[in-house]
C-alpha cells in the first residue's frame, strides 16, 4: 500500500465523470441536489426525492431520466453542453432533482438567501461498507462500456477485494472520494439548506428518514401518497423493479450488467464482503489524514446524532 501522504491529492476518477460540468448549471428555486459519495445510498436517495416531489409514482423507466447525473458523460467526446442543455430543458413547472458524487466546490453551493433556493441532501456511509460495495459494482460494468471508453477491464476490475483496494483504490488515492467528500461538506453541515443523513440511520428507520427528507425539502404528501411513497422507496420494491435503477438510458451503450445497482445494502457486513483488518486500519489512517476532524470521521463510521 502507498504511503498515506500520497492520498492527500484529489482522487482520480473514471473519464465518464466530469465534475466541471456542474459549474455551468443554471439553478432554479426548488432544485434538490442529492450529493452522495460512491456506494453510499445514492440511488435510494435519488428515488426517495423523486417519489416525494411526484407524490409517489411507479410510472418511470429509468431514475436517471428523472434525476439526471449532472457530472456524467454518456460517451467519449460528448460535449458538456449536452448535459447543460438537457438540464435547462427540464420543464419549468416540475421540481428538479439531480445526482452528484461531488462535494463543494465541484458542485456549486448556493448558500441560503444568497441566490436560488437550492436544497442539498447529503448522505454518508461507513467507508468500509462503501468500498467493499464499490468492488463488485465496478466489476459489473459491461464490456461494452469499458470498450466504448477504450479502457481495459483490468484498469478497474479485480477478482478479490484486497487487490482491488491496493491496485485501484489506494493506487489512485480514491479514499478521497469518501473522506475528501466528508471534509468538504462538514463545515456546511449546519447550513439551513443542507441535510446530513447517514446510511445506517436510514436503514434503521426507513419511514422516519423519508419523512425527514420530505420536511427538509418542503414536500407534504397526502396520506394516500405516503402509502405509495413508502412502498416505492422500499428495498423489496426497488429490487423487484431493478431495471428502473440501472441507468439504462444514461450511456450510449449499456453501462452495467443486471444486478449491479441493487445489492443487499446491509449495514455492518464489510468483513463478510472482503474487508480485512489490515485494510480497515490503513483506510482509517489515510482517511484521518484527508479529514483530520476526529468527530467527523467518527460520525462517518458510526452515524447517529451529528456532533456540534
Amino acid at each position: 500500500m502507498t504511503d498515506t501522504s500520497e492520498n492527500e491529492t484529489p482522487p482520480a476518477g473514471p473519464p465518464w465523470i466530469q465534475p466541471d460540468i456542474q459549474q455551468k448549471i443554471e439553478w432554479r428555486d426548488g432544485d434538490v441536489v442529492v450529493s452522495v459519495p460512491l456506494k453510499s445510498g445514492t440511488t435510494w436517495t435519488m428515488n426517495i426525492v423523486h417519489q416525494l416531489v411526484t407524490g409517489g409514482t411507479s410510472d418511470f423507466q429509468d431514475i436517471y431520466e428523472e434525476v439526471p447525473w449532472i457530472e456524467f458523460l454518456g460517451f467519449p467526446e460528448q460535449p458538456h453542453q449536452d448535459v447543460v442543455d438537457r438540464v435547462s430543458a427540464m420543464p419549468a413547472n416540475v421540481r428538479r432533482a439531480f445526482k452528484t458524487h461531488s462535494p463543494p466546490p465541484a458542485v456549486p453551493f448556493q448558500a441560503a438567501g444568497s441566490g436560488k433556493d437550492v436544497k442539498y441532501v447529503v448522505v454518508f456511509r461507513n467507508p468500509e461498507e462503501a468500498f467493499v460495495s464499490f468492488w463488485p459494482f465496478v466489476n459489473k460494468h459491461s464490456d461494452d462500456w469499458f470498450g466504448l471508453w477504450g479502457m481495459p477491464r483490468e484498469a478497474m476490475c479485480r477478482s478479490d477485494f484486497p487487490s482491488f483496494y491496493s491496485d485501484v483504490i489506494d493506487a489512485n488515492g480514491m479514499q478521497g472520494a469518501v473522506f475528501g467528500f466528508l471534509a468538504a461538506w462538514w463545515p456546511l453541515r449546519n447550513e439551513p439548506n443542507v441535510m446530513f443523513l447517514h446510511y445506517a440511520d436510514m436503514k434503521k428507520d426507513h419511514e422516519g428518514s423519508v419523512r425527514k427528507i420530505a420536511d427538509f425539502i418542503g414536500e407534504a404528501p397526502s396520506e394516500d401518497q405516503w402509502a405509495n411513497i413508502l412502498e416505492y422507496t422500499s428495498f423489496p420494491w426497488m429490487k423487484q423493479n431493478e431495471r428502473k435503477f440501472e441507468a439504462n438510458t444514461a450511456g450510449k451503450v449499456p453501462i452495467l450488467k443486471s444486478g449491479a445497482m441493487m445489492r443487499q445494502g446491509e449495514v455492518g457486513k464489510a468483513k463478510a464482503d472482503g474487508m480485512t483488518s489490515e485494510i480497515s486500519q490503513h483506510l482509517r489512517e489515510v482517511g484521518s489524514q484527508i479529514c483530520p476532524d476526529a468527530d467527523a470521521v467518527k460520525w462517518l463510521y458510526e452515524g447517529g446524532k451529528l456532533p456540534g
